[in-house]
Parts: structure tokens; C-alpha cells; sequence
């Protein structure tokens, strides 16, 4: 009985790395060329973080019931 226990566990998990592997082939298919490409190419490189937007925080303080400055 335990012999046959561990040859369908094994078997099990052959199959669930034949699966993930799947998804894993898949997965790189798919994002290829998209996301990861942009960053490469610096696409993003002008868009730096510019801090809070004053017009945000100015109404921020207004609805809190501060002054608008």
C-alpha cells in the first residue's frame, strides 16, 4: 500500500511540474515584448516621480477645514 501511495504521489508531481512549466512557457510568451520591453527601452525613464500635486493637497486642507493657502 505505501508502495503504491508514493509511485501516484510521485506520478502526481510530475505532472504538476509538466503544468507549471506549461504556465511558466506561456506566462514568457505572453508578457514578451510588452512590459518588460518598455522598461528596457527607457520608455519610462522620463517619468520621474514629481512629488504630491499642490492642487491636491491645497484642496486636501480645505475639505479638512485649513486654510487654502
Amino acid at each position: 500500500m505505501a508502495d503504491s501511495a508514493k509511485k501516484v504521489a510521485r506520478q502526481a508531481e510530475e505532472r504538476l511540474n509538466k503544468v507549471a512549466e506549461n504556465v511558466r512557457e506561456k506566462f514568457d510568451r505572453v508578457t514578451e515584448g510588452k512590459f518588460s520591453d518598455k522598461v528596457k527601452d527607457g520608455r519610462f525613464a522620463d517619468q520621474g516621480d514629481h512629488g504630491p500635486d499642490p492642487g491636491r493637497a491645497g484642496e486636501k486642507r480645505r475639505n479638512q477645514g485649513g486654510s487654502a493657502r
